[in-house]
């Protein structure tokens, strides 16, 4: 074999450069005294986010009297970390504990219009709490 062929054509049209696929605009170096920048930076979280989340958790779990200062307490954090995100984290931590606030306070107005219906019905339907009754709760109501 000889090398007696041309050497294949280039593919640029004259005038043209190849592209440059990489960075098109060279890195410019940081200005005197600062660093590169800090991507995922950890931000301090707010001081309340992590007592809501609490809160929420215990209000929920143990004692429903607790859920609605969870309520609060986290929409007030969540409300201060939306209004400057750059200062805190802990928006998740804040918003569960309001969430579970939410719902700790919804459950906690349930059992208090269950006691409620149930102390109306004991003063309304005295024989049907008494002792003495053979009959059950539902059957003194009705007969």
């Amino acid at each position: 074999m000889s090398n007696d062929q041309p050497p294949p054509p280039d593919p640029t049209p004259p005038g043209q450069h190849q592209p440059n696929w990489g960075n098109a605009y060279p890195q410019q170096p940081p200005p005197p005294g600062q660093g590169p920048p800090q991507y995922g930076a950890i931000q301090p979280k707010h001081p309340q986010a992590t007592t809501a989340m609490i809160l929420g958790i215990v209000g929920l779990v143990l004692c429903s009297a607790l859920a609605p200062f969870a309520w609060v307490i986290g929409a007030k954090a969540v409300k201060a970390i939306d209004a400057n995100p750059a200062a805190y984290g802990g928006r998740t931590e804040a918003n569960a504990g309001k969430i579970m606030g939410i719902i700790g306070t919804c459950l906690l107005a349930l059992a208090l219009l269950a006691v409620i219906v149930l102390i109306i019905v004991a003063v309304s339907v005295p024989e049907a709490f008494d002792e003495d009754s053979s009959e059950f709760f539902i059957g003194s109501l009705f007969g």
